[in-house]
Parts: structure tokens; C-alpha cells; sequence
């Protein structure tokens, strides 16, 4: 089993890297084939592969959260970070690479 998921932390990571590239195929893959090629296929199957990761990244920062006393601040950026595209990168390099414990 890979490192980064014997912890809460390294799980959140690794969600973190998966949903922000799915919402990134989402938004430059899926949605202009729907939109510009009329197949809307792609839009069905990578928007619910991408619900389905923002849901479990949701839930494995509140784990770590828990885990290792973070503030509710803390969890509250890691959720909006979720929300735009990109955002889960940017929170990966500013708030996650090495932070285990604190505010």
C-alpha cells in the first residue's frame, strides 16, 4: 500500500490531487464535448466520477480534521479550495505538505 494512504493526511492529498483533476476534465474536457460536439457522454461520466470525489475529499478532511486538531477555519479553506478549479492544488502546496497539527 502506497505511503500516502496509511494516514488521514496522505488520504486527503491524494483526494485532493484526484478531485481537482477531475473537476479540471470536467470543466475542459467534458463540458465542451457536451457543449461544442453534442456529446453529452463524457459530462454524465466524469461529473459523477468528480460528485463522487468531492464528496469522499469532503469527508477525509473532516477525518483529518478530527484526527489532528485542525480548526474549523482550516477545514473551512480546504472546503472552498474544493470549490474552484484548481483550488485543492493551491491548498495541497499552502496547507497540507507537512502540516499535521495546529490552526
Amino acid at each position: 500500500m502506497s505511503i500516502w494512504l496509511q494516514t488521514s493526511l496522505g488520504r486527503l492529498r491524494a483526494l485532493g490531487f484526484l478531485e481537482g483533476i477531475s473537476f479540471v476534465v470536467l470543466l475542459l474536457i467534458a463540458m465542451p464535448l457536451k457543449y461544442w460536439a453534442g456529446e453529452p457522454g463524457a459530462v454524465r461520466v466524469v461529473g459523477m466520477a468528480h460528485g463522487i470525489l468531492f464528496l469522499l475529499y469532503l469527508l477525509a478532511a473532516l477525518h483529518a480534521a478530527l484526527e489532528y486538531g485542525w480548526s474549523w477555519k482550516r477545514v473551512a479553506w480546504l472546503v472552498l479550495a474544493a470549490l474552484v478549479p484548481g483550488g485543492p492544488f493551491i491548498a495541497d502546496a499552502r496547507m497540507l505538505r507537512g502540516a499535521q497539527t495546529g490552526g
